[in-house]
């Protein structure tokens, strides 16, 4: 096998893998740190970190993103290596995946890291050279190669039915968790989903029912308030199958997350015992509305205002790209409520109630309106543009009952909300590996099933190997945040690169479909447009490189 130095056919010897790949991260670690000191050198007025240079040399900046995004990944794939090979469970499937993983994205460090289909990210754009050490050569060279593989196809065709295609690494706790909703998602989201996408259906009431008995809106709300109190991880692998089925499904419990994170990190005594518990139950769903038309990812900027009216408010603005808001009872709504502010200071967040909307009259709620935005994909919540006039806010629910804290407030809820979307992407990504290996078993051309014809094998194993990737770094980011350590780093880092992974992953199922990929009746041409939204909502792929490049130069 790959991990104890026997020869497979046409691979080189490796001898002991995770030596190597443990050897190999120091030096990748060195090439992040000697990349960074050349960006902050360059980035860096009058002994601060300037924001205007940092955007002149934005693609400096953000390729220095992507090699610390990768840096962390290769940290973290060899971390998941070395605990499977203590408890004695590193095997072949698993062995192969860390080979490819370090073998393909060394070569993608030293030769050009792809930010997008279009752009690459070299060394040379951060002003180094590199030169690889022996054991990273030895990857190079030898790690990813047809046979490689094709080796590891043939073991994934003999486990088709562990749809992660390698050990996690998990605890039992967790990994008992995922096969409870595993089953729930291939039993009543899987056989559906592609019906409500095509029909552009909301998600069924029945459902969203059945989700609430299995916690799912209160995986991570305290016990104390009605929640199961566990942790990010469990609310990772619960996103992470549930959107295997439907990404609709699998985001579901993105509001409720967003909606308790906001009201645990800021809201008063009052507003946890009267809110917490009604999320957790799913008596109540709720809806996030912080985008507005002319702001996008530049929140600081909006101007929906709030204004106090006795001890009530009433708001007035626009709002857009609100998922889920018809049928929603409450709505963590951000607006101005000092009008002599045109930043981040100023705005405040409240808790605005609503009526829950009908199919006839979905926004029936006294000045409020709504209209749905027509999507491509990610349709089971639907998207609105949404408009206030007056609308009437009660006083008590201005969250923390303190005006001015409603951006500090939100950044609270980032990193919560980014692991989510990177186990999101993680579910996506699966999804398309299964549809694409299921039509390669099944299509024959030229007398054998395309799985057996070297390209359509390659495709495969490398979204196996890259999911495997992006999960690990997903799991690291919820481990730090379970642990109360700072991890928006590491969480954008998993938004990052999970949204990549699941859009080539996508993209690489439909190229095997062929011709039928492109038609609406074949569930690939969902998933690629469920993973496209990935790398746009919770901050654009260029925003969360810009963020995470700052962050890198504190």
């Amino acid at each position: 096998m790959a991990h104890d130095g026997q020869r497979l056919e046409g691979q080189v010897v490796l001898g002991d893998l995770t030596g190597l790949t443990a050897a190999i991260v120091p030096e990748v670690e060195a090439i992040f740190v000697r990349a960074r000191e050349v960006l902050r050198s360059l980035v860096t007025v009058d002994g601060k970190i300037s924001s205007a240079a940092l955007e002149t040399h934005q693609f400096a900046a953000h390729a220095l993103s992507w090699l610390a995004t990768y840096t962390e990944a290769l940290r973290q794939l060899n971390a998941w290596a070395a605990r499977l090979a203590e408890a004695g469970a590193l095997g072949e499937m698993e062995a192969l995946i860390l080979q490819i993983g370090f073998g393909e994205y060394l070569n993608q460090i030293h030769g050009g890291i792809p930010m997008s289909q279009g752009e690459l990210a070299r060394l040379s754009d951060l002003g180094i050279e590199a030169t690889p050490g022996e054991a990273a050569r030895r990857l190079m060279a030898g790690g990813n190669t047809p046979a490689v593989r094709a080796r590891l196809v043939a073991l994934m065709r003999d486990n088709h039915g562990r749809s992660t295609f390698g050990v996690t690494g998990l605890d039992e706790e967790l990994e008992m968790i995922r096969d409870q909703f595993r089953r729930y998602a291939d039993e009543k989201v899987v056989p559906f989903a592609h019906d409500w996408h095509l029909k552009d259906e909301l998600i069924p009431m029945e459902v969203i029912t059945e989700l609430a008995e299995m916690g799912v809106f209160g995986l991570t709300i305290p016990e104390a308030f009605g929640g199961f109190g566990l942790s990010k991880a469990s609310m990772v692998v619960v996103s992470e199958e549930l959107s295997r089925g439907y990404i609709g499904v699998g985001s579901l419990g993105t509001r409720s997350e967003i909606a308790a994170e906001l009201i645990l990190c800021g809201g008063t005594d009052e507003q946890k015992a009267q809110w917490l518990p009604k999320l957790a139950s799913g008596e109540i769903l709720p809806t996030a509305v912080f985008t507005e038309p002319n702001t996008g990812s530049d929140l600081g900027s909006l101007r929906t205002r709030a204004v106090k009216v006795g001890d009530d408010w009433e708001v007035t603005g626009n709002k857009t790209w609100i998922t889920h808001a018809a049928r929603t009872h409450v709505m963590t709504l951000l607006a101005r409520t000092d009008p002599a502010t045109t930043d981040y200071r100023g705005l405040s967040m409240f808790l605005a109630e609503k009526t829950p909307g009908t199919e006839d009259e979905p926004f029936p709620t006294p000045g409020m309106t709504g209209g749905e935005i027509e999507v491509l994909g990610y349709r089971g919540m639907k998207e609105y543009e949404l408009g206030f006039d007056g609308f009437k806010v009660k006083g008590a629910n201005l969250l923390g009952g303190v005006e001015g804290q409603g951006f500090k407030q939100l950044m609270q809820t980032f990193e919560s909300a980014r692991i989510q979307t990177g186990a999101r992407a993680i579910g996506v990504a699966q999804a398309a590996l299964e549809e694409g290996m299921r039509y390669a078993e099944d299509r024959k051309q030229f007398g054998k099933p395309l799985i057996e014809f070297p390209r359509i094998a390659g495709k495969l194993a490398m979204m196996a190997v890259e999911i495997m990737i992006a999960r690990q770094l997903t799991y690291f980011s919820a481990w730090q945040k379970d642990h109360d350590k700072r991890c928006d780093l590491e969480a954008g880092m998993a938004k990052l690169l999970g949204a990549r992974v699941a859009w080539a992953a996508a993209d690489n199922a439909l190229q095997i479909h062929g011709g039928n990929g492109f038609a609406l009746e074949y569930k690939i041409s969902r998933i690629l447009c469920d993973a496209r939204i990935l790398n746009i909502f919770e901050g654009a792929a260029e925003i969360q490189a810009q963020v995470i490049a700052r962050r890198l130069l504190d």
